[in-house]
């Protein structure tokens, strides 16, 4: 890690003025009897909070990372949430408050107020789990089509990976020793994402969940609840679907041939977006590095993340990406049956 990186690490950031006065006043001032209990929970690109309300269920307060999303980006993931609420999709949304809205403000934060949901993740190896989660996916997506986004942002998966590789490089990330392999290995990684792109052919953009995984997904007493729509985006359908999808190639098309199944009972889907598979998980490998650099002057990424600033987990990365650019110029997942 360069001199610059370390002293940008040791600087002050805008989350340095998130004391808990000013969380509890800002709730308290939305009309919400805080009792003054507050537990931090696991999150770092936002910070969640639950809040202990007097002779009530606590509940989970998210200030949003200053300067990520413009206010209008945030009401409309509140209002996305809300629409998949009253159609019956099963998502955890955000409370109106008292002033009518959503969204609150405390000083330079904006935040919303969610009811306190428990559960487990989901068991995504279960067929029937899969089925289900293919089932309200394509409910979820039927809600999606329905209009599009005016301000949250369009998947663009070759102009993404081309800015992630950049940033990094042009930010001293990469180790110098290290650069000429990463230097020969993007221009293939984008070529092979490139002909799989244009494999999948004409695309349908919809609105999306956006970071579709099984820790954004709650089982409690077997009801499924999708929770954390603060990626949501536009895109294509395949989005929702891959990152539920584990295991070596059979087991992967085994559970994709089951979320279809459940998903088609109520929306079609394009076949052919599963040639994006590959392209979008290279998207997300780069993605994820290049948001740890974007907010390593956030105290709480070099404190959780250190690895991050070694050699070694660059190295290791250099791997990965030689085997995500094999698996790009192999066969594209199968579709079991009569899927």
């Amino acid at each position: 890690m360069s001199s610059d990186q370390q002293s940008a690490s040791a600087s002050s950031h805008p989350y340095d003025a998130l004391k808990p006065d000013v969380l509890l006043d800002a709730v308290e001032d939305e009309g919400f009897p805080v009792s003054g209990r507050l537990f931090a929970l696991n999150s770092y690109e936002n910070r969640v909070y639950q809040i202990g309300l007097d002779d009530a269920q606590p509940v989970i307060a998210k200030f949003y990372r200053p300067g990520r999303w413009t206010e209008a980006q945030i009401r409309e993931e509140h209002d996305f949430t809300l629409e998949l609420e009253e159609a019956g999709v099963p998502v955890v949304a955000p409370l109106r408050l008292p002033s009518g809205g959503t969204l609150g403000r405390g000083g330079e934060f904006l935040f919303a107020v969610f009811p306190q949901r428990g559960g487990h993740a989901p068991d995504t190896s279960t067929p029937d789990t899969l089925y289900r989660l293919g089932q309200w996916l394509g409910q979820l997506h039927n809600i999606g089509a329905s209009k599009p986004f005016r301000h949250r942002p369009a998947m663009s998966i070759l102009p993404a990976i081309t800015d992630f590789s950049r940033y990094l490089t042009e930010n001293d990330w990469v180790p110098k020793d290290l650069r000429p392999a990463w230097d020969s290995l993007i221009p293939d990684l984008i070529d092979g994402c490139a002909r799989l792109v244009e494999e999948a052919g004409e695309l349908t953009s919809i609105r999306l969940h956006g970071d579709c995984h099984a820790g954004n997904i709650l089982v409690r007493e077997d009801r499924l609840l999708f929770v954390d729509l603060d990626d949501c985006r536009s895109g294509p359908a395949i989005q929702d679907l891959w990152l539920l999808l584990n295991g070596d190639d059979q087991e992967r098309s085994l559970q994709f041939g089951e979320l279809l199944e459940g998903y088609e009972m109520f929306r079609d889907f394009n076949r052919r977006e599963r040639y994006l598979i590959e392209p979008l998980r290279c998207y997300r490998q780069l993605s994820h590095c290049a948001w740890l650099a974007q907010r390593w002057d956030d105290p709480a990424f070099p404190r959780f993340f250190p690895w991050f600033a070694q050699p070694r987990f660059w190295s290791d990365q250099i791997l990965s990406l030689r085997e995500q650019l094999a698996a790009l110029q192999g066969p594209v997942l199968n579709i079991p049956g009569q899927y």
